[in-house]
């Protein structure tokens, strides 16, 4: 046995009895695949308090893309797929977490574009925002190309008027945040989109997004944090 073998094993070992002395303290399951992986480590993750990245669980591949990781959340909260595998590089997979179990499938070529996760309403909904965003953001790249040619070509009348369409897509994808935010007032998602997607809106439109929420939201994970960051904001 090599002694890259050698350790492997001993770290499996090491995981192996971890993960069986936090069984019957976790309530949330993290099932999937990796398809094309053969070898690395996958970790589950969340935010610690400052910039912090907590470990929660971890598993090492040796062979089979399958990994089942586990842990104890208390209300639904942003978690991280982590695979580490040698290269010099962080592959990471955010997704919203509830208690219960949760699926995750991708595969090694496109390990974040690949992902399909199920298991959470939050993750649902988080689904359908980002499908709108992503063709908001297509837009956005083909104004930025269609922008550096009209540079190219010093065609200035081009550039201010892909400014001004860009600028305009800009307040759409705004709108359309805060408004997914505000029908959304029931879900920690909205306070989450509030926090982390607009928070250089308009300081009207995000109270309107705190104000509506539900009261449970309120006193969600999200929804204090967002109250902390409409008290401490700077005064405009």
């Amino acid at each position: 046995m090599t002694k890259t073998s050698k350790l492997l094993s001993l770290i499996a070992i090491i995981l192996l009895n971890v993960s069986c002395g936090k069984d019957k303290d976790t309530n949330f399951t993290l099932n999937g695949s990796i398809k094309g992986l053969k070898k690395g480590i996958v970790y589950l993750q969340k935010n610690g308090d400052s910039t912090d990245i907590i470990d929660l669980d971890s598993m090492i591949i040796t062979g089979q893309p399958d990994f089942s990781l586990r842990t104890n959340i208390e209300e639904p909260l942003l978690l991280y797929l982590k695979l580490h595998k040698n290269d010099n590089e962080e592959h990471y997979i955010p997704f919203f977490a509830d208690k219960g179990e949760m699926t995750l499938h991708t595969t090694l070529k496109n390990f974040n574009f690949d992902a399909e996760i199920s298991g959470s309403k939050q993750q649902a909904l988080l689904d359908e925002y980002l499908e709108i965003m992503g063709k908001y953001n297509d837009k956005n790249l083909d104004i930025i190309e269609a922008s550096l040619l009209a540079q190219k070509e010093n065609d200035s009348i081009a550039v201010d008027s892909l400014t001004k369409v860009s600028e305009t897509l800009l307040k759409r994808k705004y709108s359309f945040t805060i408004q997914f935010a505000l029908n959304h007032k029931d879900s920690e998602i909205a306070p989450y989109l509030a926090l982390y997607e607009i928070p250089s809106a308009n300081p009207r439109y995000i109270d309107s997004v705190y104000n509506g929420l539900d009261t449970n939201i309120k006193k969600s994970f999200y929804g204090i944090k967002l109250r902390e960051y409409i008290e401490n904001r700077p005064i405009r």
